[in-house]
């Protein structure tokens, strides 16, 4: 199942930490035949020490980046967009500073990877956009108001051009991981779990050709309380904020 990553050249946002740095070991594992690892700090990156590794820079809000990024990876097949941005914060006092970068990077950053790469992917055959979103993309989280509702918006665009590309022969997937214990939820007491074997989850989905993957369990419960009836999944939050 997993040989559907075998040879592929994949490029991979915010690739220095967390699922992002996961995600390029867990294809080296299976066989990738090149990743364009990219971050806004190199010096933060790993040397990797493999010949499939290409390291470059990019802040996926700097469009002459993207731009450059895009002209020398111009064999990318898949197109994994995992960079993002947490300010925290509530929607009538927080930062309205923190909550527009978060808008900036999770939402029209990403839009701007996918404008740059649609027409690669398009010219590669059975190429594909992942895009890792959040499950507060369905959780109004008062504590994170404005990263939510970036992720919300994103889930939203990643919806709208996987209809766009549907007949271009590029599948676009939309990653929902709950807390993962990562360095953006430093400090949490949540019981969350680690972003290797989130990573192999998220592998394991997009091989099962699941277009809209919930990789954890947390996530999983958020999503299923979200399904059955909207009002218990804000309920819930509610009832953590007001604690």
């Amino acid at each position: 199942m997993m040989q559907i990553f075998k040879d592929k050249v994949v490029l991979i946002t915010g690739a220095n930490r967390g699922i992002g740095l996961s995600l390029v070991y867990a294809l080296l594992h299976y066989g990738v035949g090149k990743i364009y690892a990219t971050s806004r700090e190199l010096n933060k990156m790993p040397a990797f020490n493999d010949d499939r590794i290409v390291r470059l820079l990019l802040d996926i809000t700097d469009q002459q980046q993207i731009t450059t990024v895009a002209a020398i990876a111009q064999d990318t097949e898949i197109l994994i967009n995992n960079a993002g941005a947490l300010s925290p914060g509530n929607i009538l006092e927080g930062d309205l500073l923190g909550m527009e970068n978060d808008l900036e990077v999770n939402y029209f950053g990403t839009i701007k990877m996918m404008r740059a790469f649609a027409p690669i992917l398009s010219s590669n055959k059975s190429s594909m956009i992942i895009n890792i979103v959040s499950i507060a993309a369905y959780s109004p989280l008062p504590s994170i108001a404005g990263y939510a509702a970036s992720k919300a918006a994103l889930l939203s665009a990643t919806h709208s051009v996987r209809i766009e590309l549907a007949k271009k022969g590029v599948s676009v997937y939309a990653v929902n991981p709950g807390a993962i214990d990562t360095d953006m939820n430093k400090g949490s007491d949540w019981d969350m779990p680690d972003p290797d074997s989130t990573s192999m989850k998220i592998l394991e989905d997009i091989a099962a050709g699941k277009l809209d993957s919930v990789p954890d369990e947390m996530g999983q419960g958020m999503h299923a309380a979200w399904r059955e009836e909207p009002s218990k999944l804000a309920q819930l939050f509610s009832d953590l904020y007001h604690a």
